[in-house]
């Protein structure tokens, strides 16, 4: 009896530890998938052959047809009218053409979203987009890990499903972020578009509630440093903000594009550099320069099989290295040297 017992005792241990397992398993499952942007498809169950066949399983729909759509072996998430309305709609992401602005050399405006991620990071958002942003909409959604559900025009279907299949070989754990600069957000406008202008140059900042000492610079706008003259040119702000910086002290520079947006994420064992390409062209040879030593690394970019970086090289107490070629987006994953 007594063996019988402890048997029984054994078995129900292991019983237990196993389902505390899986369901780890399957809690890391579900936050993964939460980070990868779901798709708003109010078209009936006639089309899941298509979603099929651009690889997509997980949509989002009315919710008077989820059912219908788990039947026809798709995931459903139930999204009413009101609740899409109740998320923050974000700006088509992309290059925007300015009318005031005739100068062919003038930096590219860019559309990105970044800083309203980062602004409110438990937020729900949806782009509402056209034909052929739907890929770069869910590569800049997922590269700042934002809850976001896209819009699409049908058209994109084939491509935003490759994308989507892009994301999801890539690691889908969150890393904390990487700064240079705090920014005391008071949630005005004017902070809000010296947030946008920073993201926009590559000058990585974090928001902060109060002053930090652990950034060379803290902005609050409204200071006698900071007034608000100041950011009502958001531009030459951020101009501003590089020189007291200084390029040397950057973590991040980027040569032969001014149509890429970085975000860098680090834990104490490797770092973690995502590169949006806003342009809609293929980028050749971008040139990345990280403040610190790192170990060589791959980058991982949509359309592109994996591949080293190129000319890597370590010295003087930064990392640059070369990508080849980029579309949309890429990810770059480096150990860190201590």
């Amino acid at each position: 009896m007594r063996l019988l017992l402890v048997l029984f005792c054994v078995f129900a241990l292991n019983w237990l530890v196993a389902d505390e397992v899986l369901t780890a398993e399957a809690q890391r499952s579900a936050e993964a998938a939460q980070r990868i942007p779901v798709i708003y498809w109010p078209q009936g169950t006639e089309t899941s052959s298509a979603l099929k066949q651009a690889g997509i399983d997980r949509i989002a729909v009315p919710p008077d047809k989820a059912n219908e759509w788990r039947k026809a072996g798709i995931k459903a998430v139930p999204v009413s009218a009101k609740e899409l309305e109740r998320r923050e709609k974000l700006l088509v992401p992309g290059i925007a053409g300015r009318a005031n602005v005739a100068s062919a050399t003038s930096r590219p405006w860019i559309n990105a979203n970044g800083w309203r991620f980062m602004r409110n990071p438990a937020g729900k958002f949806y782009y509402e987009l056209p034909a052929g942003k739907a890929a770069l909409a869910a590569a800049e959604a997922f590269a700042y890990g934002a809850d976001a559900i896209l819009k699409i025009d049908p058209a994109d279907l084939e491509e935003v499903g490759k994308m989507l299949a892009f994301l999801r070989t890539l690691p889908q754990q969150s890393l904390p972020e990487v700064a240079d600069i705090a920014v005391i957000d008071d949630g005005s406008a004017s902070t809000g578009e010296v947030m946008n202008l920073l993201s926009r140059r590559n000058l990585l900042f974090k928001i902060v509630k109060t002053p930090s000492p652990k950034f060379p610079i803290n902005i609050k706008i409204g200071t006698n440093e900071y007034p608000e003259s100041d950011a009502a040119d958001p531009s030459a702000f951020a101009q501003k903000i590089r020189r007291q910086l200084s390029d040397d002290n950057r973590r991040v520079r980027v040569y032969g594009a001014e149509v890429v947006i970085c975000r860098l994420t680090a834990d104490t064992s490797r770092s973690r550099l995502h590169l949006l390409n806003y342009s809609g062209r293929e980028v050749d040879g971008l040139r990345v320069r990280l403040r610190g030593n790192y170990g060589e690394g791959e980058a991982r970019a949509v359309g592109y099989s994996q591949a080293a970086l190129e000319d890597f090289v370590v010295a003087d107490g930064a990392t640059e290295f070369t990508i080849p070629k980029m579309g949309r987006y890429a990810m770059v994953e480096l150990p860190n040297k201590k």
